[in-house]
Parts: C-alpha cells; structure tokens; sequence
C-alpha cells in the first residue's frame, strides 16, 4: 500500500500496518487488512459486467469513468464491488446527509470487517455568521452541535491515517476546512507498555491537543488521574483507556467499558489522536499569533485612512479578544477564520479539507452526480459572497476568507480517480469520462415502463379514467403538475370527484411528507399530486402509473433528466406505465422516450433470452411515525386545545429527548419530524391557532377540519396533520 500524501511514516505514528490495537488502528498482526464484501445474494444482471469493467477501468489509470445505472438496478452493491476489486481507500460523495447515513448503513453491511465511516457536516442546526448592509443586521453565528457526527467525523480521520480498508461515505462537508493534516498527526501521541514516560508530562501533552481534565464526569474528549492511574475517554470512541504508571513507567494500557467500568481488553500499544482537528503546536501558533496581529495593525490602518472608524472599532474589538483566548487556552471560537494564520499557508493557497487526509492513491464515487457535482460547483462562490460583506464591514479579519469551501477546480485537483453514478448522468460527467459503464438489466428482470403521449385536451379527464382502472386494482398514481397552485388546485378537483388524493409540495413539512408517502403506500389514499418532489430517491413500488401534465412545457421540470428520473417512479411495478400529456414533442420529451424506450427493449430482450419473468418489487412499509411515537397515541399526548403551561413543559422535555436521541442515532428525517412536533407543541402552549396545514388548499382542509377521519381516517396521516409545525433550520444539506 501507498504512503499518506504526505510521506509519513512510522516514525510519526502513520503506518498502513497500523498499531497493535491502536486507538483508531488496525488490530491484529499488522498484515494491511483487505475489502471483503459481505452479501447473501449473487451480482445479477448488468452486474456483474459493470462491475468488472469499472475496476479494469481504475486499475489501468483512467481518472474519470461513468457509472450509468437505472432506477433499480443495485448501485450501491455494485460500487461496493468494484472496491473490493480495487482495494482502494474510497471516498462516496453523496448530495444530502440523509442521503449519506442510508448508504453508510448499506456499505457497514457489506464490509462488515472493514472501516465504514459516515462524515458529514455535525451541526444539526447552523446559522452562519452573515451581515445585511442594506438593513444594518448583523447575524451572529448560531449552531447545535451533534456529538456523535463529531465522534464519526474524528473515527473517519483517524481510520484514514491508520488502515487501507477505509470506505468514507461524505457529503459535501468533506471540502470545507478541516485543519492540517500533517499538525494533526504531529500533534498525536503514542503509548507503549514498559517504555519511559514522565506522567505529567503526558498530562500537559493531553491538554496541549484540547482534551479536558474532569474528575467527576468522563465523557469523550475529556481524562482524569488517580494516583499512578491516567484514565481517559478518545474523541472517536465509547471506551475508556486506562493507563496505569509504576513511577515514569507505563505497566499496562486497559480498556474499560465507560458505563459498567467492566474490562474489554489489553493493549501492548496505543496511540491518541487531538480531541480537535483544528489543532497547532505551540510554536506554529506564536507565529500565528505574531501574524493575526500584524493583519489586524494593516486592517486597521485601512479602515482609518478611509475614515471607517466604526468598522476599526469592531474589528479592533473582536481580534484583540479572540488573540487573547488564544495565547491563554489555545482555542477561541470561530478560530477555523484564522486557519490560514495557524497552518502557515499564503493568502488565497487551498485550504485543507478531508481529501488532503487520504493517500495519493485513493477512489472516488459521486453518488447521483447529476446533482452531487452542481452543489460542489456552487459551494465556493456562496460562502464568499457571505463572508466579504463581513470583512468589508469590520467583522472579520481579510484572512477569513481563505476559510471556504474548494474551489470546484481544487476539487478536480485532489481526485486521481473518480466514477460518476447516475441514472441520467449530465453532458459534463459524460464528456469528461473515460468510458459510460451502463446497468440496465435489473436483477429483478423489471423493465423501464411503457411512455404514451396523450394531448392536453380534456387531459384530467383522460387522467380520472386511468386513475379508476388502478384504484380497482389497489395500486396507486403520481401526477406532477408545474406549479404548487396547480397541484393543490388540481387535489380538490379530484377530492370533489371522489377520489382519494393528496398533494406533496416544497411548503409541505418534514413529518408531512413521511406520513403522506407512507398512507400512499398503504393505501389510504391512491393519488399523490405533486411538482419536482416525486424524483430521485423515492421507493415507491405499489406505483404503476405516473401521470406527467403539460409535459411539452420545457424548462427545468421538463428537462431530460427531469423527465427520466420521473419515469423512473414507475420503473418498480410489473405493470408500470407512464403517460405524459402533450400537444407537441419537445426535444427534451424526444430525448427522454429514445432513452427509455433503447433501455426497455434492451430489458425485455434479456428477459425473453434468459427466459426472466419479472416480478414486482416489494419492499417493507416502515412505520416510521410510530418509531417516533407520531400516531393515535401522540394525538392522546397532544391536544387541540392549548393545553396547561406545566403539562406543555413535561411533554415539550420528552419530545426534546428523543428528538436529540434520534438525532444521535442520524435518524435525521425523525429527528426532524419531532422537531415539527415539538414547534407545534410550543404554540398550543402559547395559545397558537394553527391546527391544520395554515393557507395551504383551503378547500380540502375546510372539510377535514368539519370531518377529518372523512380525509384521513384512522392513518398516521391525520397525527401528521395536526403534529406539524414551523419549519425551523435544520441542515441536511451537508
């Protein structure tokens, strides 16, 4: 195996073979560990082929190569074997960190022997610092903070440094700053028993890379000493280490459960990471120190000599106090917007971010590139456009701007070898690749579904008469329409008709959503109505027909991929159909037909020659809202009425919990939901008169609110309903 990019070796503590039993190493004899994928079934279909051509694709040196893999055809199995064909550290970049923790759970089932790490941005909640001139607001930086994505985010680093058998899955958080690999690794330390060490010593070391002193409550990130006995809590595990001294002499390393104190095991080595990856030797951050100031003496004789005396004063206030907790704790917050200082680069250099912390030979997996590579793109240019307004007015340093994301072209720059995988990759991911790998066969041996252009004339009634033959047939309908009126407008027309539909837009919340897909497919209603929502990711295989109105209005919601990724939704039913409405054939509708008519001829030709008989896909409803207690019983919790001050407290500190527990657990989409609940909640305390879905279809919630079991019967969609609330920030976009 290849050398860090950097060159270190074992000397530093940085060796492939990793420690035996290291903190964050590999255990055993020191033999490099290799990928093994785990799994019952056998590669079917376009599998097998795809798959070894991608790995042949990589080992003979091509840089970019794309992965075009229909709805269904088992991506993620497929990318996993192409690591274990590779054996390469890899890296999975994935658009969302919903999105992330799915295929992070699918990856730990697969390489169930290996390193499978989850790296995301661990703010559950984030408000960056911003100023708005125009108003004079100045918004202060505001963020929650998840412990346990912390925790994942040192495991990935640290397995990155320790062991070849790494699979990371990101999402984009992995090209924002994350501080010098190379003083991270300096500023680690490594114990073996027998060998010399001066106790108190070590301890000023273990302060020197953030870990805290505290005797009481040991917790991640944190040590205490009894007598010759050094314990302590890395920031990556749930472990306690216990060190224990015979004078200057290390006599053994323990591990120790950290709740039940019970013994877990021994090691003869072990090495400890900072408790921060923002971290600088004491010598570096002088310097640094020396080098804020200089910066802050020129800012200020700028904003003077332009007679900015209130932006002196604000700057002058804020860096004289971050230097201070500098030189007395070593840390201030906000210190990522002196990176630049700290890690000694020039002005406008590229930041270190997490790609700087794999090898030189590494792989790269954009999932659902389509999407994936435009965010990446987009990143640069908005945290700049943000953090000049605050250097302009006397927030921050210039410096601070060479805190940011990667320039997409950096990006480029890190990657030796990378494959795109999407259903509908972009001209640029196709352009720029070596080869265009496609899986079109399903191992189910399901086709693409059949395309009929119908005109728009009299096209919601056509669209009720298909609607009746699979309402009969218990399966159910998507429609898209254009715009959110039009969706809801179009809800109550059916409503009225007596149909049962509901719609799903942007306005619609988190819990919302989660109740509405779910009653879709248990069938408490048979239509959902909806704009751009009913794309990628959605596993919804009672659907066998997708209605696609005013589909030759070209745009960004007609658009070839748009309209592929629609078709797609029916794509898991035996007996899926999509009709699209329209007077003329636009190029983008040309262009998504000749698509999905080449695949499914393909498919059906497989099919007939391998004698496959297709069978729908059938996947287990789960019942997410009674995971997080949204149903019946909720409801009984959560009166309509405003309830007791007292009683609102106690029910708003359990909800809080578990929303946090699940937030722990990344069960991000029920942490949200509870978080809905729990707004909705306060309100009823403080008298708040919005039961139902406020300003949205007045139509079809006039009437729920005379006889909701009428719309929603006994469903968890009627809990959702009246669980809503305000949508407050929660970030899932990294």
């Amino acid at each position: 195996m290849g050398r860090s990019a950097w060159g270190w070796d074992g000397a530093s503590g940085l060796a492939w073979a990793g420690q035996d039993g290291g903190c964050g190493g590999v255990e055993g004899s020191g033999v490099p560990k290799r990928f093994e994928l785990v799994t019952p079934y056998r590669l079917a279909g376009d599998q097998p082929r795809a798959t070894e051509a991608l790995a042949q694709g990589v080992l003979r040196g091509d840089r970019v190569q794309t992965l075009l893999g229909v709805t269904g055809s088992g991506k993620t199995v497929a990318m996993a074997r192409v690591v274990e064909l590779v054996q390469k550290p890899t890296l999975v970049l994935c658009h969302n960190k919903t999105l992330a923790a799915q295929l992070c759970a699918e990856f730990r089932d697969f390489f169930p022997n290996n390193a499978v790490e989850y790296f995301v941005s661990y703010f559950d909640y984030y408000q960056p610092e911003a100023y708005i001139a125009h108003t004079d607001t100045y918004i202060e930086k505001d963020s929650s903070i998840n412990d346990e994505i912390e925790r994942l985010r040192h495991s990935a680093t640290q397995s990155l440094l320790t062991r070849p058998d790494t699979l990371i899955v990101a999402s984009v958080s992995c090209i924002y700053g994350l501080g010098s690999p190379s003083d991270y690794m300096d500023m680690s330390a490594t114990v073996h028993v027998g060998e010399e060490s001066n106790r108190d010593r070590f301890l000023r070391k273990l302060v020197d890379m953030q870990y805290r002193r505290n005797d009481l409550n040991l917790v991640r990130g944190t040590f205490r000493v009894r007598g010759d006995t050094l314990e302590f809590v890395a920031v990556d595990e749930e472990l306690v280490h216990r060190i224990e001294f015979f004078g200057d002499t290390v006599e053994s390393i323990n591990v120790v459960n950290l709740m039940t104190g019970e013994y877990v095991e021994s090691k003869d080595e072990l090495t400890i990471f900072p408790a921060k990856h923002f971290i600088t030797p004491d010598e570096k951050l002088r310097r640094a120190i020396n080098s804020i100031e200089a910066e802050l003496d020129e800012r200020l004789k700028y904003f003077k000599d332009n007679g900015k005396l209130l932006e002196a004063q604000r700057i002058e206030m804020r860096t004289r106090y971050d230097l201070d907790m500098l030189r007395e704790v070593g840390y201030c917050s906000g210190i990522e917007n002196y990176s630049r200082h700290l890690t000694g680069r020039e002005a406008g250099s590229t930041p270190w971010c997490l790609l700087d912390f794999f090898p030189k030979d590494w792989l790269l997996f954009v999932d659902e590139s389509h999407v994936t590579l435009p965010q990446v793109r987009g990143m640069y240019a908005g945290d700049r456009s943000r953090k000049l307004s605050l250097v302009e007015h006397g927030f921050r340093l210039p410096s601070a701007l060479d805190n940011r994301p990667l320039k997409y072209e950096e990006f480029e720059g890190h990657v030796e070898r990378a494959i795109y995988v999407s259903a509908t990759p972009a001209n640029y991911e196709v352009g720029r690749s070596a080869q265009v790998v496609e899986m079109i066969i399903r191992p189910t041996g399901l086709t693409d579904p059949a395309v009929e252009v119908r005109p728009t004339r009299n096209q919601v009634d056509d669209l009720m008469e298909e609607i009746r033959l699979r309402s009969a047939r218990k399966e159910r309908v998507l429609v898209t329409t254009l715009t959110k009126k039009m969706a809801e407008d179009l809800t109550d027309f059916l409503l009225e008709m007596g149909f049962r539909v509901r719609y799903l837009h942007s306005e619609i919340d988190t819990l919302e959503r989660v109740a509405i897909l779910r009653d879709l497919r248990l069938g408490v209603f048979d239509v959902l109505v909806g704009i751009n929502l009913l794309r990628e990711g959605l596993d919804l295989p009672e659907v066998s027909l997708v209605g696609i109105l005013d589909a030759d209005k070209e745009g960004y919601l007609r658009s070839e991929t748009a309209l592929v990724q629609t078709i797609g939704r029916a794509a898991r039913h035996v007996e899926g159909k999509v009709i699209m409405y329209a007077d003329t054939i636009t190029e983008s509708m040309a262009r998504a037909l000749g698509e999905t008519k080449r695949r499914r001829e393909r498919q059906l030709a497989y099919n007939a020659e391998h004698g496959i008989e297709p069978k729908s896909v059938r996947n287990e409803i789960r019942n997410i809202l009674a995971a997080i207690g949204s149903s019946e019983e909720t409801q009984g919790r959560l009166p309509q009425e405003k309830i007791p001050r007292e009683l609102g407290i106690k029910l708003a500190r359990e909800l809080e919990r578990k929303m946090r527990e699940c937030a722990a657990n990344l069960e991000f989409e029920k942490a949200a939901a509870l978080r809905d609940e729990l707004l909705e909640l306060r309100k009823r305390v403080a008298g708040g008169d919005s039961l139902l879905f406020p300003g949205k279809a007045p139509k079809i919630f006039e009437r729920a609110l005379e006889d909701p079991a009428a719309y929603s019967g006994d469903s968890a969609t009627t809990s959702a309903m009246r669980s809503s609330g305000g949508a407050a920030a929660w970030k899932n976009d990294q």
